[in-house]
């Protein structure tokens, strides 16, 4: 018996979707930075970034949110905003740990490299921590690392980060 096909739809996120995306944060970032970060950090950074009113100010100020649908099931989400000419930030980009391997993540880069080629953006940069597994996965899809930063994110905490860009 042949496994169906996964129906993977991105459609853009709006402020009625924070909730949905707070939900798969939740579940991503425990996961993901537990190797990396105190729990006390990962819940500093959470409610930095991820409560209601920080997502909110996030749509306000310009991030365009995705949110990737796997037949009725929301898997995956990223946020991406313009940083200076011709070059895009990907701020966000998460799949739940039970997806992740399955092409999402390059589904999404597709997605927005389709998305802001025409309007002549020819780079997309995002910060990746120098511990995060995801390197890998973002060299794969064609990133380079052309810097590094430390970002004081404040209350005593450091993001340790790569800079990462892809041409297209």
């Amino acid at each position: 018996m042949e496994k169906p096909t996964s129906l993977l739809t991105i459609t853009k996120a709006t402020a009625s979707d924070i909730p949905v995306i707070q939900a798969i944060t939740y579940k991503v970032w425990p996961e993901t930075y537990k190797a990396i970060l105190t729990g006390e950090q990962i819940s500093y950074m959470l409610g930095m970034m991820y409560s209601t009113s920080s997502l909110e100010q996030q749509m306000e100020q310009g991030h365009s949110f995705l949110l990737v649908k796997d037949a009725d099931d929301y898997v995956a989400f990223a946020s991406y905003a313009f940083y200076k000419p011709g070059i895009y930030k990907l701020h966000k980009i998460y799949a739940l740990p039970n997806q992740q391997g399955k092409g999402i993540g390059k589904q999404i880069i597709q997605y927005i490299s389709a998305e802001l080629k025409p309007q002549g953006i020819s780079l997309l940069q995002l910060n990746v921590n120098r511990h995060n597994k995801a390197k890998g996965f973002y060299e794969k899809l064609g990133f380079m690392v052309i810097a590094e930063e430390d970002i004081d994110i404040g209350n005593g905490y450091f993001m340790n980060d790569y800079v990462m860009q892809l041409a297209f």
